[in-house]
């Protein structure tokens, strides 16, 4: 079993920035690929980035790209992604979830937590 909790949401005003933290137990947290994704109202869930078990090699979506950016810390089993810039069209319950190494499925999820972006 694997936990996952998401924290650091809420509101913030357009051109604003927020930290997501997502803190993971119950499995060797150096041993899994992890990645942010977030659904905004009416919408489904989209993919908004990916980093590597050693933190080598990130992903993101192309409307995220070069705004936020993803990080891990091993030693602290958690990871994290800066969102600056943010925009209303941003607003969404952000996930993490966590993949196995070698496989692009992610098998266990969070919560949530909820970023909401003001115009």
């Amino acid at each position: 079993q694997v936990q996952l909790v998401e924290s650091g949401g809420g509101l913030v005003q357009a051109g604003g920035s927020l930290r997501l933290s997502c803190a993971a137990s119950g499995r060797t947290f150096s041993r899994v690929g992890m990645g942010w994704f977030r659904q905004a109202p009416g919408k489904d869930r989209e993919f908004v980035a990916d980093i590597s078990w050693n933190g080598g090699i990130t992903y993101y979506a192309d409307n995220v790209k070069g705004r936020f950016t993803i990080s891990r810390n091993n030693a602290k089993n958690t990871v994290y992604l800066q969102m600056s810039s943010l925009i209303p069209e941003d607003t969404a319950v952000y996930y993490c979830a966590s993949r196995p190494i070698g496989t692009s499925k992610y098998d266990y999820w969070g919560q949530g937590t909820q970023v909401t972006v003001s115009s």
